[in-house]
């Protein structure tokens, strides 16, 4: 992922001028369908944002007519992505229970597109979508997210097919479930727990399912009898060293092993064994496995790599301070979440404070021609699952500096709660479905706006 220095104000702030005008109002006769914001992806930020800017343009006593934002999204259904990854995987939850179809998430003031995006002519303030319609708008709102790249391990698609192979993952629907059953039927063996070199969905979750499944061994009286590892492309157990710190120090006092600077890079799910890749020299080595969960590579969707808006990495340019693109020429693109070039972690907590700061600066640019002042700090959050009752809550800002939000009425999240832990399991999920995707829940200041 690149990162960028703070911009000064001249490189992030743009009047709209004559040439902008009328540049939009020539692109209004190219196009079929034309919306004041056009917001691609229906998922968890894409949601979020939308229905905040149309609640804040309303709150400002400009109120926008219903239809002016549009998102756009073919997928059918919205899930509760978060969940799916350890509540499911844990057993905790049935993975039905984290879904809901995508159209009666959008209100009837938003409207809905149900196609998805093809191409980006940021040039005339337009976007192309697969099912061949252009629809311009004023301004333009990434939320598109990223792509999982299973088939970028050999083997891993057709272990993933087969039931008995006892390779799963916790990064689909189709197949979170299958980790549970894999987890449970285990009775002796070794199970093997990967993560890759890179930027990921939630980095914590491939040890968070590990740490269930140890747990589950351990009060099931299997703890003798299975070998948990843990094969990690990164250097260490986390990017912030003070969780870092405690969760090698649990790696270590449970008895899991850690290989660090290896990525999985083929499965024999025939003769389970594991190929691995060392980062630093390339060489290779094959491990044995009862049962193998795996965090496949991840990265941006194929749509963004080599588009005008994206890096050269693929992720949407934005400042990691406003969340408005790079480019003076597109000030009218912002980007936020999984799809976005911020420089922190890809998770839902992360856009429960970029929400709000994007539809500040956006409401602002289209208001009076200038950007707002709402800044994002970097926040994020990784509620970390270590056993079935505890979790450490680790929050943090860009430095990878520690933000936490309970600290002074409960206590060092860094130490494993069982507070935490129902906030996880029983809070967050119906926060999100009751609050998160309606607009209306900001993460730390909860049900509060934030004022900037």
């Amino acid at each position: 992922m690149q990162m960028h220095a703070k911009r000064g104000v001249s490189c992030v702030v743009r009047r709209y001028t004559a040439i902008d005008r009328a540049r939009w109002a020539s692109t209004e006769a190219l196009t079929k369908d034309r919306f004041r914001i056009v917001v691609l992806g229906g998922g968890s930020g894409g949601l979020s944002v939308a229905q905040q800017l149309y609640n804040r343009f309303k709150v400002a006593g400009k109120p926008l007519q219903a239809g002016d934002i549009a998102v756009v999204d073919a997928a059918v259904y919205h899930d509760y992505q978060v969940g799916l990854l350890t509540l499911v995987g844990a057993g905790l939850k049935q993975k039905s229970m984290l879904r809901r179809p995508l159209a009666e998430l959008i209100p009837s003031h938003i409207t809905h597109i149900a196609e998805n995006v093809a191409s980006f002519d940021p040039a005339h303030n337009a976007v192309r979508t697969d099912a061949g319609r252009t629809l311009a708008y004023d301004a333009l709102v990434v939320a598109t997210g990223l792509q999982v790249n299973f088939s970028a391990i050999e083997g891993l698609p057709k272990a993933l097919a087969d039931p008995s192979s006892g390779v799963s993952s916790i990064y689909s629907y189709q197949t979170c479930d299958k980790v549970w059953e894999d987890i449970d039927a285990l009775r002796a063996g070794r199970a093997i727990f990967t993560q890759p070199q890179g930027v990921i969905k939630c980095a914590g979750a491939p040890q968070k399912i590990m740490w269930m499944a140890w747990d589950r061994y351990r009060t099931t009286s299997r703890g003798d009898q299975i070998k948990v590892d843990f094969f990690s492309g990164m250097p260490t157990m986390f990017a912030v060293k003070k969780y870092s710190d405690v969760l090698e120090a649990l790696r270590v006092e449970r008895g899991v092993g850690g290989s660090f600077g290896h990525n999985l890079v083929s499965i024999d799910a025939a003769n389970r064994k594991a190929v691995f890749k060392n980062v630093a020299d390339g060489t290779e080595s094959k491990e044995d496995y009862t049962l193998l969960h795996v965090t496949p590579p991840m990265g941006p969707l194929d749509v963004l790599k080599g588009s005008a808006i994206a890096d050269a990495a693929g992720w949407v340019d934005v400042d990691k301070s406003t969340l408005q693109h790079v480019k003076p020429e597109y000030s009218n693109i912002f980007s936020l979440g999984d799809a976005s070039s911020l420089p922190t972690s890809k998770t839902a907590a992360a856009i429960t404070k970029q929400a709000p700061v994007l539809t500040e600066n956006l409401f602002h640019l289209m208001d009076s021609g200038k950007i707002g002042p709402a800044m994002y700090d970097g926040y994020t959050s990784c509620p970390l699952l270590t056993s079935y009752g505890e979790l450490l809550l680790a929050e943090f800002k860009y430095g990878l500096v520690p933000a936490e939000s309970f600290a002074n009425s409960i206590g060092d999240q860094a130490t494993p709660r069982r507070v935490f832990y129902h906030l996880k399991k029983d809070f967050f999920p119906w926060v999100y479905f009751k609050y998160y995707v309606k607009g209306k829940w900001f993460g730390p200041s909860g049900l509060v706006r934030p004022k900037y």
